[in-house]
């Protein structure tokens, strides 16, 4: 009996190999994981740029639009162009303003600490400690 067995590994070879196995997956899962995010990333850098040169050109684009309406204004209304701008300038500020207050009433809503998650660690925690130092183990 002995003899059929010499050739079979042992339970503590085969713990010891499946071990092995899964850290070596484990690094390979983590490897490419580390792959993909960096391409993930160059994709989002070349991304952002494109969106900051577009938002530059849209702002300049904005500007202009903004400054014809002014002059427009103040042509159409055979008013003096210092008013033509203050009346685009005035209803600009007070979009602003709406705009401004409504994400700010947003900001004061948003909580940056995950309260769920926070409590579910509190309980993990307290459930831990009585594991631990209770008697039932």
């Amino acid at each position: 009996m002995a003899d059929e067995r010499g050739g079979d590994p042992s339970v503590s070879q085969l713990l010891s190999g499946i071990i092995g196995d899964a850290h070596v997956l484990v690094r390979q899962e983590l490897a490419l994981a580390r792959q993909e995010i960096s391409e993930e990333i160059g994709t989002a850098k070349q991304a952002g740029i494109q969106l900051g040169i577009a938002g530059g050109v849209l702002a300049v684009g904005g500007v202009l639009l903004v400054l014809t309406l002014a002059q427009g204004i103040a042509d159409l209304l055979n008013w003096p162009t210092w008013a033509g701008y203050g009346l685009v300038g005035g209803v600009l500020a007070i979009v602003g303003y709406l705009l401004f207050s409504a994400a700010q009433k947003q900001m004061k809503a948003v909580h940056p600490i995950p309260e769920k998650t926070v409590e579910t660690l509190k309980e993990n925690v307290a459930w831990l400690k009585d594991r631990t130092t209770s008697d039932k183990i």
